[in-house]
């Protein structure tokens, strides 16, 4: 029997663990290598943005309710397209800041 100690401590770090079918929602990102604590912020954006049912549902059981209003509430949500950002500001009782235009 052998055993992979490199991806046992992976697994520990929390690298390495994105499911299957959440991973084209993270389609430039090397999903064997993300760190789902330290890139949760774009975890969470692209699957909330990209994703169909079963991979937002995933997002809600691995990050609790507090973390994705923190990370909607934070930079990485200005990405959101105007209805998005309305249905998950209903859904998540939260504002989501809105991209800063500049006028010349």
């Amino acid at each position: 029997m052998s055993f992979n100690v490199d991806k046992r401590k992976n697994e520990q770090q929390g690298v390495g663990m994105i499911p299957n079918y959440v991973r084209p929602f993270l389609w430039s990102y090397n999903t064997d290598k993300i760190d789902l604590e330290k890139h949760k912020d774009r975890i969470v954006v692209n699957v909330l943005k990209f994703g169909n049912k079963k991979s937002t549902e995933w997002v809600t059981r691995h990050y609790s309710e507090n973390e994705i209003k923190k990370i909607l509430e934070g930079p990485v949500a200005i990405e959101l397209d105007p209805k998005s950002r309305a249905y998950f500001e209903l859904v998540y009782d939260v504002t989501i800041p809105k991209k800063k235009t500049i006028n010349v």
